[in-house]
This record gives C-alpha cells, structure tokens and sequence, in this order.
C-alpha cells in the first residue's frame, strides 16, 4: 500500500482497491476515471463521485482520468465540456489525462468488427420500438430478431455501410448476439452502434456516421485506459454483465471490473440531469448556475466553498444501498466550514431608523469591533462608524411585544452590538399608521471601559450608522422545494408542483457596514445574527453591492415550514 493511503477507516469500494494494491491483482497502480457526459453541469452527485474517484487515486498513488462519454451528438456541447473541467478543478482536483470517448470511435468501430467476425454481433433492421417490444419480460424470454441469423459476410457488408453513411438513421443497428432468454434483459442481444448520419459532434463535424450507446462505449473506453475498477451508481448494477461480456469479448487480459455505490439522494432537491435541465428550460431558474439549483456551479455562484462540498462528501461516504441524505447535513458542512473562516460584519436588512435624541448632532465616532468569536482561532478587529442616526433590523422591534421578546420596545432597553445601551423613547409613524422612526436616547457610560460597561440587558442587536451605511441589494436564497421528496406530490402532478416559491426573496435597499468597501468582489462574511453571505462577482458593480446568502446561521426550515 502507497505511503498516502488512508489510515481512517475504509469504506467497501477502499477496502477493495487496498486488497488490490496488497495482492497487486491488476499489475499496476489503481486507475479511476471520472466520465460525465459533456450534456448538462455536473451537480452534487456528480461531485461525491469527483471526490470518490480522486480521493482514491491520491490515497494509494494511483491515476484519475477526465474522460468524457461524448457518444451522442444530439446533446452534447463544448461548453459544458469546459464548465465540466472548471468544476473538476474548482473542487481541487487535478485529472492524470484527459479523454473523450470520441477519441476512441475508430478503435470502437474495430471492436465491433471484431465483434461479428466472431459471430458475436450483427446488424438488425428492426426499429428501436420494435426492438424493445421483442426483448420481451422479466418473465418471459425476448423474440429473435428476423435478422438474428444473417452470415457474418452480410453483416460486416452492412456495417461497413453504416459506417459510410448509406443508410438513413434510425434504419439499421449493431447489436451484440448473446441470448434473448438471458435472465438478465439488458443480456438480450444489447445495441451496440446506431446511426446518426448527419448529426454534427462537436469534436467530430459531420465525418462520423455511426455512434456507440452507453454500454458499448463505457467499459471498452475504461478498457483502452488501463482502469483498474470502475466506480458507478447501483443504477448501472445489471449493466456490469455486458461491461464483462465486452471487454473480455474484446480481448483485454485483466480488465477492469465495475463496483456500484449508492447514488446521492438530497432532501429538498433533484438531481436528475433532465430535471434540472426542464427547471433551466421552462425559465423556474435563470440558468444553470442558478444559486438555488443543485449544480456545482450554482453552488459555487450562491458562495459555498469547495471546502464544504468536499467535507459533505467525505461526511457521508460510501454506501451499498439508495437512501436520502438530509439537506441540513450539507448546510451543516457549509455552516461549519464558513464559521472558521470567514469575519463577522455587521448589516440590517430590513432598516428602521433611530434617532438618538441625547447624542451631539454631526459627531461620528469609532468603535472597536471584533473579526472573529473568541471560539475561532483568528484574530483581527476594525473601526466601525457611530452617530446620532442610526439603522436597526425592522425586526429587532415590537410595539406590543410578548413576553420573552428580549430586543427593543417602547420603555426598554437593549444593547448595540459592540455599542452602547440604548432605549426606546418614542415611536414616530406615517399616515397610515406604519413605523418609520424610533427616537431613543443613549447611555454614554456603557460604552466597553464605562462607568456602567457592565450593566446587564437580555438583548444585543446589529445596526449600522445611517451616514456610513453601504445600500446593497440581498438575495435570501433557500431550498428550491418545499417537499423532502420532490416527487411525493399529489397524482397527476409533477415536481414542478413542489417548488418553493420563496426560494429566492430579493430585498432592494438592505445596509452593510462600511468597513467591506474595499474588500475584493467575491468575499465571503458572516452578517451577524443573519447568516453567511458572499458578494456576488456576477451582478456586483462599482457603487453597488449584491449579496447572496449562502447559508443560514441554524437550521430554522423545520420551524418556517411548520408555520407556514
């Protein structure tokens, strides 16, 4: 075993690949790759399989290919290719080589060659739909094609010509010839190749005629690359016998061999690719990194740092068998990494001016505020600005508060952070009854070093000085859904139904203390009492500030949704 291999305990799939380092099964150093279809952004389940796949191929001195599995013309794009790659990297991951699968058509195409020569393949003229009804039932065995029994001269006459681009598409395909009664209904005679004559790839124009389905491509790809296990979801279990059947049919000594591991399942999330791409297409979201979907590179535009996605993954692990991961773990992950990392500012989203009546008009003077609780291990303070007008959370008052209402009301007092003692003297309204102002008066002497610093009050609240205040727009970003499971809607409905329309709540005009002016677009804080935040590089200009919240500070959904 390689002198960077775990020492923490090992989950299924390490334990294996650490027998297969000890037994040196393979006779070469354990291989990964990580093969997205270059169709959509990656997401969060993409991301475990990124952090399994690397982690592996770091831990025990092996190799992680990049391979894309661009097989299908019809919906792949280079720019997701290079939104793959930026992902992959973002994570902090760095491939061994980099592959496409369309790199591999020719020597694809000799396999399949090979394939019927040997008797082991032919072409079928049936439809895709015909096909299927043929295949037959999990209790009944599948119909031999008509064309099951062409010599192996036709065949390899009729490939060539599909190769060529003689016949239209959906016209003919390759099929593998093995058993139509096979226990196992992806073993009756499975597609291998299907036309696509005048489809353009984006790697290979419009000169390629003939394209791979996934099973044909998949293990043979891994085979030309020399991996040593390959790691999927328990979706493609029943696949691992026509990965074999390849691949030995192929004639690789000592192939690969696929391990499945359970899928991520997020609570208040989807991650199917076609899912997400009707979110971006019917226009629920603006894109694919949309702060609130799923993908990685919404992830990373809401603020959430790849620290956090790679603890999330690791928190998790690896499991044999489909169960949903609570979401709350993955705001945990993201709530734990910001705590030690990120410095502690003051904002008030919903302001309500104060007017303190005992303060000298036109005086500002500094306050020392503190970075970091004492329980962070960093230190660091800043100067804050303090006058006569200031801003308090709209919130952080009540008129007629109940009991337990420890922030400010008329008659009592409460503490600034980092301020004075203040109390509410006089409420001031509009016509129409709305509260627009408090007037309150300040107690000099409690100031931090005061005659009375020490005097004891139940609440502390945010505020920021109405003269120095930065205006910046907030975007309270939350679950996309409202359901644990998107689809455990009502019949005849979709998980479309069960969107959270309060997933993204926009407040124009919030306030932010002046020290984060001259911070670099893109950082990262925690507003106390609010949560964590990240000043959005896409939409943040000179002279205006939008900030996305990342994360809450607690795990208050339960309670919302309960009142709700």
């Amino acid at each position: 075993m390689s002198d960077t291999a775990p020492t923490r305990s090992l989950d299924f799939i390490r334990e294996m690949v650490a027998e297969d380092v000890a037994t040196g099964r393979f006779g070469r150093a354990p291989a990964t790759r990580f093969p997205p279809e270059p169709n959509g952004f990656l997401h969060m389940g993409h991301a475990k399989s990124i952090c399994l796949n690397f982690g592996i191929a770091k831990e025990y001195g092996g190799t992680c290919n990049l391979r894309f599995d661009d097989t299908n013309p019809l919906t792949e794009d280079v720019r997701y290719v290079e939104s793959i790659k930026r992902d992959v990297q973002w994570l902090g991951f760095q491939w061994t080589n980099e592959y496409y699968a369309s790199d591999y058509f020719e020597k694809l195409y000799e396999i399949a060659e090979l394939l019927v020569t040997k008797g082991k393949a032919y072409v079928d003229d049936q439809t895709e739909e015909q096909i299927r009804t043929n295949r037959g039932t999990v209790t009944s065995p599948g119909t031999p094609s008509p064309w099951r029994d062409r010599s192996v001269e036709e065949n390899l006459a009729l490939l060539r010509g599909m190769k060529a681009g003689e016949f239209p598409d959906g016209s003919k395909v390759l099929r593998a010839k093995i058993d139509m009664a096979h226990h196992n209904m992806i073993m009756r005679d499975p597609l291998l190749l299907r036309i696509r004559r005048d489809a353009h790839h984006y790697r290979r124009g419009t000169d390629w005629k003939i394209f791979p389905f996934y099973d044909f491509a998949h293990g043979l790809s891994d085979a030309i690359e020399g991996i040593t296990r390959s790691l999927c979801t328990l979706e493609f279990k029943d696949n691992r016998e026509i990965y074999d059947w390849l691949v030995q049919e192929a004639g690789f000594t000592n192939p690969p061999t696929q391990i499945e591991f359970a899928r991520l399942e997020l609570d208040y999330t989807v991650l199917s690719k076609r899912k997400l791409l009707r979110l971006v297409n019917e226009g629920h979201v603006k894109g694919w990194d949309d702060p609130r979907m799923p993908t990685i590179a919404g992830m990373r535009r809401r603020g959430v740092r790849p620290e956090a996605i790679r603890d999330f993954a690791e928190t998790i692990g690896v499991a044999r068998k489909d169960a949903r991961v609570e979401i709350a773990i993955f705001e945990h992950a993201v709530r734990n990494d910001l705590n030690m990392e990120v410095p502690r500012v003051l904002a008030v989203l919903k302001p309500l001016k104060v007017v303190l009546t005992n303060y000298p008009e036109g005086q500002t003077e500094m306050l020392e505020a503190q970075n970091y609780p004492h329980d962070v291990p960093k230190t660091g303070s800043r100067q804050i600005p303090f006058s006569r007008e200031l801003f308090i959370d709209a919130d952080d008052f009540m008129e007629d508060p109940p009991k337990k209402f420890f922030r400010l009301s008329p008659g009592n007092e409460v503490r600034l952070r980092f301020g004075y003692i203040i109390k509410c003297e006089e409420v001031v309204k509009d016509a129409a009854g709305n509260i627009v102002e408090l007037r309150c008066t300040y107690d000099p002497e409690t100031k931090s070093g005061g005659a009375n610093s020490g005097k004891k009050v139940k609440g502390t609240i945010q505020w920021v000085s109405a003269p120095h205040a930065l205006s910046c727009e907030v975007r309270l970003y939350d679950r996309l859904f409202r359901l644990p499971d998107p689809d455990d809607v009502p019949e005849g409905q979709d998980f479309i139904s069960a969107l959270n329309p309060d997933s993204l709540v926009i407040i124009p005009d919030a306030k932010v203390e002046p020290t984060v002016a001259n911070d670099p677009i893109g950082s990262r804080y925690q507003f106390e009492r609010v949560g964590y935040f990240y000043s959005e590089p896409e939409d943040s200009a000179a002279g205006k500030l939008v900030f996305n919240r990342i994360v809450g500070l607690r795990d208050s959904w339960a309670k919302e949704v309960a009142k709700g």
